[in-house]
């Protein structure tokens, strides 16, 4: 069925351009090879991997699918409204359009869609870049003023984030000097066996308290225990639904973590519980922080009474336009928000899924330091 869809939405993308292109014979026959390529790439490409792991031909596949992919989405949204904007005219001028505008309208398209690819790539394929967030907190001790998270989510490490991606992350997390490093989920998009000496420079990580991480979706996919293994072997602190206190300069705060939203659907074992992972904190902590993948934990941490989440999982819409359909699934799509007395951070992602493209929505490395509610300090 799906295989059937992406065709038909092919064939529309050739019948509404193809003509209008006016390529003569020839052109219309190789734009119309090349749209059949692109069905057959996309698929194929994402399957890839589970037919022939570890295969440099395997690799180029993925490559050139997702590119394929990330230009089919662009190339069928211009489309889309292109037509949209012909019906308009002709609804509202009761003019039909020339062919002139036929032809020029449809190069534009085209021509945005592989702007939109190309500029998309370069952004999706560079070090993301430091976004700085303080965090104004109620009754904030002053010793835990300044107190720095280092936050990285999504990287979504796999066919096309390697080992050199993730040394790039590191040093620019490391250069942040936090005094704690957080990793919200996303990690992987593949087994141990494949990926684990891809994720390797994550051991290289330094930070005062160490580096925390709780498990997304992509982990469960990808088989969560043996990451949770291998995440703890190279030294950091897996959280599932538990905490820990931290002692910073005689005050006391709490770094909790969940499972993610979803995990109890692969284990029931797993289930996301805010007011576990807070069981039994201490009552006298300057600061509540939880780690939770997807912003809908959203209402339990508030319930549970913790004062911040830092959460991942919409990579922001990672490029235009489903940015905006982020919040059909989601309550928050990037940046810092309030449910009642909780402050929810929800990063944009540091790499990518799927299209190595960001168009409109930057990846991002976020440096989050609490600060004393104005008034306080």
């Amino acid at each position: 069925m799906m295989l059937g869809l992406l065709g038909l939405l092919h064939v529309y993308i050739g019948v509404r351009l193809l003509p209008a292109l006016s390529l003569g014979v020839l052109g219309q026959v190789i734009g119309g090879l090349l749209l059949v390529a692109s069905w057959i790439l996309i698929p194929m490409g994402l399957t890839a991997r589970s037919r022939q792991t570890n295969s440099d031909g395997a690799d180029g596949l993925v490559w050139t699918a997702l590119i394929a992919m990330g230009l089919f989405s662009s190339l069928f949204v211009f489309t889309l409204l292109r037509d949209l904007a012909l019906l308009v005219a002709v609804l509202f001028t009761q003019a039909a359009a020339t062919a002139r505008v036929q032809t020029t309208s449809a190069w534009i398209v085209v021509s945005a869609a592989a702007l939109a690819t190309l500029i998309g790539f370069i952004n999706a394929r560079r070090v993301a870049r430091v976004v700085h967030v303080d965090v104004p907190i109620a009754n904030l001790p002053p010793a835990l003023h300044g107190f720095s998270i280092a936050q990285i989510s999504d990287i979504h490490v796999g066919p096309t984030i390697r080992r050199n991606y993730v040394e790039g992350i590191v040093a620019a997390v490391n250069r942040l000097d936090a005094d704690a490093i957080a990793i919200t989920g996303d990690l992987v998009d593949g087994s141990v066996r494949e990926l684990a000496s891809h994720v390797e420079p994550l051991a290289q990580l330094r930070a005062r308290y160490g580096t925390f991480f709780v498990t997304g979706n992509h982990e469960y996919y990808s088989g969560e225990r043996a990451w949770t293994r291998e995440l703890s072997r190279l030294g950091m602190r897996v959280l599932m639904n538990e905490h820990v206190v931290v002692d910073h300069n005689d005050a006391r705060l709490v770094i909790a973590g969940v499972t993610d939203f979803s995990a109890h659907h692969f284990d029931p074992v797993n289930r996301s519980d805010p007011a576990a992972a807070l069981a039994d904190a201490p009552a006298d902590v300057g600061a509540k922080i939880l780690l939770a993948h997807q912003p809908r934990s959203a209402p339990q941490a508030a319930a549970a009474g913790f004062d911040l989440q830092l959460s991942g999982h919409t990579h922001g819409g990672q490029f235009w336009p489903w940015n905006f359909f982020v919040r059909f699934q989601q309550p928050f799509t990037a940046g810092l928000d309030r449910l009642d007395s909780l402050w929810v951070y929800t990063s944009r992602g540091t790499g990518y899924w799927g299209p190595p493209k960001r168009f409109g929505a930057p990846s991002e490395i976020t440096r989050i330091r609490l600060i004393a509610s104005i008034g306080e300090s």
